[in-house]
């Protein structure tokens, strides 16, 4: 009886893979942006490199188990045998060199990918101030004077800025479609640069555990035109809440599942006063943040214009 029964459950196992794989997606491997490009390239590479060892090592098992069968009497027998160069040059020197390529590709693309590193364009960046909070992203938009949750919409073909910082447990801000992920920490002040070449909506999620409300924690990335970017500003401008003190401590509250809201208003260095009200846990001097953005803006300046003399 249950000789017959292993064959049958056998022949569920491609079915059985075939549902898991049901809920995955591509998405890094079809980016909308640049930088996820980028790092799909370096994925696919990476994965061919280490294929060159790994298909050869699975064709010689089954290839060895075949030749060197029980039933085959014609296969050489040399139970004494230990030692051939050739072997010896091939199962060393393939996979050094393999290890050379994987470390000049991965040197390379590491400063290439760095996301404090702006992305070099005639076109003006947008910045994006981004809070993880339990459990919902806040995003303010300090040069608009808008803010939202869960929700960002920015134009395609435009460099985008974002600052990031957490109000709650250490978060990961991750848009796969657009690839890069940085964390984001309480008291502490992460840059990403991204950018998007074609309109799309995209699915932004957090890649850090942080919580029963983890799950729920996404929200909505949409590139769109310049004008329709502009458009949307313009409505939010006109939405009924205003992102004040009182209305952020509400905010910050934990709660699961948020949905999309809008402040037409917010309050001013909201980010700053965020990340500054964890400066008295820190060890160390205080900083003098005024000074400090300055010197970064004037850091991202000179490496934008040094990038621009590159190309």
């Amino acid at each position: 009886m249950s000789k017959n029964r292993y064959p049958r459950l056998l022949g569920l196992v491609p079915l059985l893979g075939t549902l898991l794989l049901g809920g995955c997606n591509m998405t890094l491997l079809n980016p909308t942006g640049q930088v996820g490009l980028e790092q799909r390239n370096l994925i696919i590479t990476a994965t061919l490199l280490m294929l060159l060892v790994v298909i050869p090592v699975i064709v010689m098992t089954f290839l060895f188990a075949w030749k060197y069968r029980a039933s085959n009497t014609n296969a050489t027998y040399t139970p004494k045998w230990n030692h051939s160069t050739k072997i010896e040059i091939a199962v060393w020197t393939v996979p050094i060199l393999i290890i050379i390529a994987l470390g000049y590709i991965t040197y390379k693309s590491t400063h290439e990918l760095d996301p404090y590193r702006p992305i070099v364009s005639d076109v003006k960046p947008v910045t994006i101030e981004v809070v993880a909070l339990d459990w919902k992203w806040l995003f303010i938009y300090p040069e608009q004077g808008i803010a939202t949750v869960n929700k960002i919409v920015f134009p395609a073909h435009t460099p985008i800025n974002f600052k990031i910082t957490s109000d709650a447990v250490m978060n990961s801000f991750f848009i796969p479609g657009l690839g890069g992920q940085i964390y984001a920490m309480a008291g502490m002040q992460t840059k990403l640069h991204l950018i998007a070449d074609r309109n799309a909506e995209m699915e932004g999620i957090s890649a850090n555990y942080s919580g029963a409300g983890f799950t729920g924690m996404k929200f909505k990335a949409i590139a769109t035109t310049q004008e329709e970017f502009d458009a949307w500003v313009s409505e939010v401008k006109k939405a009924p809440k205003q992102l004040e003190q009182a209305e952020y401590a509400a905010l910050s509250k934990q709660s699961q599942n948020n949905p999309v809201e809008l402040y037409s208003s917010v309050t001013p260095n909201l980010f700053q006063i965020i990340v500054d009200k964890y400066e008295g846990m820190k060890p160390g001097p205080k900083v003098n943040h005024e000074k400090k953005e300055k010197e970064v803006a004037a850091t991202d300046m000179n490496s934008h214009s040094a990038a621009g003399a590159e190309e």
